[in-house]
């Protein structure tokens, strides 16, 4: 596991430089440099307003007496999906937008569940009052 982080955070940001270095010579300088600021006030604009919906959302399930476990799974989702476009590069801001948005959001809520029962099942999460 470890190697795939580093691997990943070796990787990544160098495809990251490059898109971005890519895209600069397509089209601009400033209009790239222009692009990664609107991309991250737009993400940051769809994390904020995603967000309050499914605090709104949680609450009115906690006034239910219901456990809010789809609420917990999509505000995780909606966090590193804010945090993923507030950085700058484009392969970031789509897999950010993808986690933000309701319509893609499903498909990483059910692979967060299946990763956290994993996790259970084995004995590596532990929850402690």
């Amino acid at each position: 596991m470890f190697r795939w982080m580093v691997l990943s955070m070796v990787v990544i940001p160098a495809l990251e430089i490059w898109i971005l270095l890519e895209t600069g010579r397509l089209i601009g300088g400033w209009q790239t440099f222009a692009l990664i600021v609107v991309m991250g006030f737009v993400g940051a604009y769809l994390a904020k307003r995603e967000g309050r919906r499914v605090l709104e959302y949680a609450r009115g399930e906690l006034a239910r007496g219901v456990i809010p476990t789809s609420s917990i799974l999509d505000g995780i989702c909606i966090f590193a999906g804010g945090l993923l476009m507030l950085t700058p590069g484009f392969l970031s801001d789509v897999l950010g937008i993808v986690l933000v948005f309701p319509a893609t959001r499903f498909l990483f809520k059910g692979m967060l569940l299946k990763f956290i029962q994993r996790k259970i099942d084995s004995g590596q999460f532990r929850l402690y009052r």
